[in-house]
Protein backbone atom coordinates (compact mmCIF):
# COMPACT_ATOMS: atom_id res chain seq x y z
CA UNK A 1 0.00 0.00 0.00
CA UNK A 2 1.19 3.31 -0.63
CA UNK A 3 1.70 5.54 2.16
CA UNK A 4 1.36 9.57 1.84
CA UNK A 5 2.65 11.39 5.13
CA UNK A 6 3.28 14.33 6.43
CA UNK A 7 4.24 16.46 10.02
CA UNK A 8 1.63 18.86 11.55
CA UNK A 9 3.18 22.11 9.96
CA UNK A 10 3.99 20.82 6.62
CA UNK A 11 7.69 21.05 6.09
CA UNK A 12 8.25 17.46 6.30
CA UNK A 13 5.97 15.06 3.95
CA UNK A 14 7.38 12.20 3.04
CA UNK A 15 5.92 8.89 1.02
CA UNK A 16 6.75 5.07 1.63
CA UNK A 17 5.16 1.47 -0.11
CA UNK A 18 4.14 -0.31 3.09
CA UNK A 19 3.32 -4.31 3.35
CA UNK A 20 1.81 -3.78 6.55
CA UNK A 21 -0.26 -1.01 6.87
CA UNK A 22 -3.00 -1.65 9.52
CA UNK A 23 -2.01 -0.08 12.98
CA UNK A 24 -2.79 -2.54 15.26
CA UNK A 25 0.18 -2.15 17.59
CA UNK A 26 0.42 -0.20 20.06
CA UNK A 27 3.95 0.12 21.79
CA UNK A 28 3.84 1.71 25.66
CA UNK A 29 7.48 1.40 25.85
CA UNK A 30 8.91 4.82 27.76
CA UNK A 31 10.31 6.29 24.43
CA UNK A 32 7.58 5.75 21.94
CA UNK A 33 5.62 6.97 24.98
CA UNK A 34 7.54 10.14 25.41
CA UNK A 35 8.59 10.68 21.84
CA UNK A 36 5.44 9.94 20.30
CA UNK A 37 2.58 8.72 22.36
CA UNK A 38 -0.03 11.08 23.33
CA UNK A 39 -2.40 8.64 24.82
CA UNK A 40 0.83 6.68 26.52
CA UNK A 41 1.76 4.50 23.78
CA UNK A 42 2.91 4.83 20.05
CA UNK A 43 1.62 3.16 16.77
CA UNK A 44 4.35 2.35 14.47
CA UNK A 45 3.47 0.67 10.77
CA UNK A 46 6.21 -1.54 9.00
CA UNK A 47 7.33 -0.08 5.31
CA UNK A 48 9.85 -1.02 2.90
CA UNK A 49 12.79 1.92 3.41
CA UNK A 50 14.05 1.49 0.17
CA UNK A 51 10.74 2.90 -1.01
CA UNK A 52 11.10 6.21 1.57
CA UNK A 53 10.83 9.30 -0.44
CA UNK A 54 10.65 12.81 1.36
CA UNK A 55 10.69 16.79 1.43
CA UNK A 56 11.80 19.09 4.03
CA UNK A 57 15.36 17.97 4.61
CA UNK A 58 16.05 21.11 6.29
CA UNK A 59 13.90 20.47 9.02
CA UNK A 60 14.57 17.04 9.22
CA UNK A 61 16.02 15.78 12.87
CA UNK A 62 16.91 12.54 14.55
CA UNK A 63 16.60 11.35 17.96
CA UNK A 64 18.43 8.37 19.54
CA UNK A 65 17.30 7.61 22.84
CA UNK A 66 19.53 7.13 25.69
CA UNK A 67 18.56 3.81 27.27
CA UNK A 68 19.73 2.78 31.18
CA UNK A 69 19.93 -0.28 32.13
CA UNK A 70 20.79 -1.02 36.14
CA UNK A 71 24.02 0.82 36.05
CA UNK A 72 25.25 0.84 32.51
CA UNK A 73 23.34 3.72 30.11
CA UNK A 74 23.82 2.37 26.25
CA UNK A 75 21.97 4.76 23.28
CA UNK A 76 19.70 2.94 21.08
CA UNK A 77 20.33 2.06 17.21
CA UNK A 78 16.97 3.22 16.42
CA UNK A 79 16.63 6.61 14.66
CA UNK A 80 13.69 8.49 15.34
CA UNK A 81 12.86 11.39 12.70
CA UNK A 82 10.56 14.32 13.21
CA UNK A 83 10.70 17.75 12.52
CA UNK A 84 12.38 20.24 13.97
CA UNK A 85 9.64 22.86 13.14
CA UNK A 86 6.79 21.25 15.17
CA UNK A 87 8.19 18.41 16.47
CA UNK A 88 6.09 15.76 14.88
CA UNK A 89 6.92 12.39 15.07
CA UNK A 90 7.69 11.20 11.83
CA UNK A 91 9.29 7.48 11.09
CA UNK A 92 11.55 4.88 13.51
CA UNK A 93 14.44 3.37 11.19
CA UNK A 94 17.50 1.34 12.60
CA UNK A 95 20.41 -0.17 10.93
CA UNK A 96 20.12 -3.38 12.78
CA UNK A 97 16.65 -4.14 10.45
CA UNK A 98 17.93 -1.40 7.22
CA UNK A 99 15.31 -3.06 4.87
CA UNK A 100 12.54 -1.78 7.34
CA UNK A 101 11.43 1.75 7.78
CA UNK A 102 8.64 2.55 10.64
CA UNK A 103 6.67 5.29 10.07
CA UNK A 104 4.23 6.47 13.07
CA UNK A 105 0.46 6.18 12.39
CA UNK A 106 -0.19 9.27 13.80
CA UNK A 107 2.07 10.84 10.76
CA UNK A 108 0.03 8.94 8.11
CA UNK A 109 -2.34 11.17 6.01
CA UNK A 110 -3.31 8.04 4.13
CA UNK A 111 -6.02 6.43 4.63
CA UNK A 112 -5.42 3.05 6.68
CA UNK A 113 -6.89 0.28 7.23
CA UNK A 114 -9.30 -0.80 10.77
CA UNK A 115 -7.34 -3.65 12.47
CA UNK A 116 -9.39 -6.20 13.49
CA UNK A 117 -7.94 -5.84 17.23
CA UNK A 118 -5.08 -4.15 19.13
CA UNK A 119 -1.84 -5.79 20.26
CA UNK A 120 -0.63 -3.86 22.96
CA UNK A 121 3.10 -4.21 24.14
CA UNK A 122 6.43 -3.11 26.38
CA UNK A 123 3.39 -2.96 29.12
CA UNK A 124 6.13 -3.64 32.14
CA UNK A 125 6.96 0.04 30.36
CA UNK A 126 3.74 1.65 30.74
CA UNK A 127 3.21 4.36 32.60
CA UNK A 128 0.61 4.31 36.06
CA UNK A 129 -1.48 6.69 34.70
CA UNK A 130 -2.20 4.83 31.18
CA UNK A 131 -5.39 2.97 30.95
CA UNK A 132 -4.76 0.29 28.09
CA UNK A 133 -7.64 0.30 25.63
CA UNK A 134 -8.94 -1.76 23.44
CA UNK A 135 -11.25 -4.82 23.05
CA UNK A 136 -12.09 -7.51 25.09
CA UNK A 137 -9.47 -10.26 24.19
CA UNK A 138 -6.64 -7.89 22.98
CA UNK A 139 -3.27 -9.31 23.01
CA UNK A 140 -0.86 -8.17 25.37
CA UNK A 141 2.88 -8.41 26.36
CA UNK A 142 4.83 -7.15 29.17
CA UNK A 143 7.72 -7.05 26.36
CA UNK A 144 7.69 -7.48 22.55
CA UNK A 145 5.11 -10.00 21.31
CA UNK A 146 6.29 -13.19 19.92
CA UNK A 147 5.79 -12.42 16.13
CA UNK A 148 7.06 -9.61 13.91
CA UNK A 149 4.46 -6.91 12.54
CA UNK A 150 5.02 -8.91 8.69
CA UNK A 151 3.96 -12.34 11.01
CA UNK A 152 1.03 -10.88 12.24
CA UNK A 153 -0.47 -9.26 8.98
CA UNK A 154 0.48 -12.48 7.21
CA UNK A 155 -1.68 -14.83 10.31
CA UNK A 156 -4.43 -12.39 9.25
CA UNK A 157 -4.29 -12.67 5.34
CA UNK A 158 -3.35 -8.95 5.50
CA UNK A 159 -0.43 -9.18 3.36
CA UNK A 160 1.55 -11.93 1.49
CA UNK A 161 3.16 -14.82 3.47
CA UNK A 162 6.35 -14.63 1.57
CA UNK A 163 6.90 -11.09 3.09
CA UNK A 164 6.49 -11.96 6.55
CA UNK A 165 9.34 -14.77 6.31
CA UNK A 166 11.79 -12.07 4.94
CA UNK A 167 10.45 -9.83 8.32
CA UNK A 168 12.56 -10.32 11.21
CA UNK A 169 11.29 -10.09 14.38
CA UNK A 170 11.61 -7.29 16.85
CA UNK A 171 14.13 -7.44 19.65
CA UNK A 172 14.88 -4.98 22.43
CA UNK A 173 15.97 -1.42 21.29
Amino acid sequence: MHLEGSCHCGSVKFSVESHEPVPFMRCYCSICRKTAGTGGYAINLGADHRTLRFTGKRYLRIYQATIQQGDAVRHSSGQRHFCSRCGTALWLWDPAWPDLVHPHAGAIDTPLPTPPENVHCLLDSKAPWVQVEGRKGDPRFGGYPDFSLAEWHAQRGLTSGAQAAKTPRKTKR
